[in-house]
């Protein structure tokens, strides 16, 4: 009998001791196979401390670049070469490096959504989850924040750090409106609202929490909780509504969608499980520099 496409990706994920690790904006059907579905973070430590000899990354390449920063001796496989970052896009090493002559006083904090060579010129890397944290634990008053102005923005309000922050942004996150959030509240007035850190700052401001996508799941997980309007990428409402099947959960904006995201299939994993490509490696150089960054923060965390 033919075997399912997730039953093939299943054998061949026990013979090359794979393990399959899935972001929270992956399609429901990636999540579904996935060992291990979460935010840039949990996706971070569960890639520092994986038994597997290869890795498949359902995210974007520089989650896939960061678990190979992790894991030199593994094989990272990207199901889809072509699954990038716009924000990671937005600032180079090279500006980097210019930006650093410019301010030789600030301690650079790199947001994770960024390439390996852009770490590799930080002193921190951060994630949503855990920004503030890391940044309120520098003892340095002045902050370089590349590349997300709305997350660097976000976390200089809470801090109180004298931030210079990069003109970079998501641009799924700021399709969302704040006229999409009152639009909501009308609609669903006994729901409580959640929004990511990378929105803008008057979306920020008309929600109850700004949070990672773990820090939503653990939200919307609260007995207190049971309708959500959720502004970030519409595919984690399939993680939420599998984990909270008596609750109800709204999309901010239809409209926020992470094309990138939505390149990884079922049929692109089975395929990298049978060719072991395209692999994702990070030449050594930027790799132990990018490491440091890296490390930093999860010492921290």
């Amino acid at each position: 009998m033919m075997k399912t496409i997730e039953e093939q990706i299943l054998r061949l994920k026990k013979e090359r001791n794979a393990v399959i690790l899935s972001h929270n904006y992956q399609r429901g059907e990636v999540q579904d196979i996935a060992d291990f579905v979460g935010d840039s973070l949990e996706l971070s430590q569960k890639a520092a401390k994986t038994d597997a000899d290869v890795i498949v990354f359902c995210g974007v390449h520089f989650m896939a670049e960061t678990a190979s920063i992790l894991n030199p001796h593994k094989s990272v496989l990207l199901p889809d070469a072509g699954a990038g970052c716009p924000m990671a896009n937005m600032i180079t090493a090279d500006q980097l490096r210019q930006k650093k002559k410019e301010l030789p006083r600030a301690t650079v904090v790199t947001y994770i959504n960024s390439t390996a060579a852009v770490k590799a010129e930080s002193d921190y890397c951060c994630t949503s989850a855990n920004g503030v944290k890391i940044v309120k634990s520098i003892d340095n008053e002045e902050i370089l924040f590349v590349p997300d102005q709305y997350l660097g923005d976000f976390i200089a309000r809470r801090t109180g750090k004298k931030m210079t922050l990069w003109p970079g942004y998501c641009p799924t996150h700021v399709k969302i409106l704040p006229e999409d959030i009152i639009t909501q509240k009308r609609e669903h007035p006994n729901a409580k609202v959640v929004v990511h850190p990378e929105c803008r700052p008057d979306v920020i401001a008309l929600a109850d929490e700004a949070l990672s996508t773990s820090g939503m799941i653990r939200y919307a997980a609260r007995e207190d909780v049971s309708e959500l309007i959720v502004g970030t990428e519409v595919e984690i409402l399939h993680r939420l509504k599998k984990e909270n099947p008596c609750k109800k959960f709204f999309p901010v904006s239809k409209k926020a969608i992470c094309p990138n995201m939505k390149l990884i299939t079922l049929d692109k994993i089975l395929n990298a499980l049978e060719t072991m490509t395209p692999e994702v490696k990070v030449p050594e150089e930027i790799r132990i520099k990018a490491r440091a960054a890296v490390d930093r923060m999860l010492a921290i965390v």
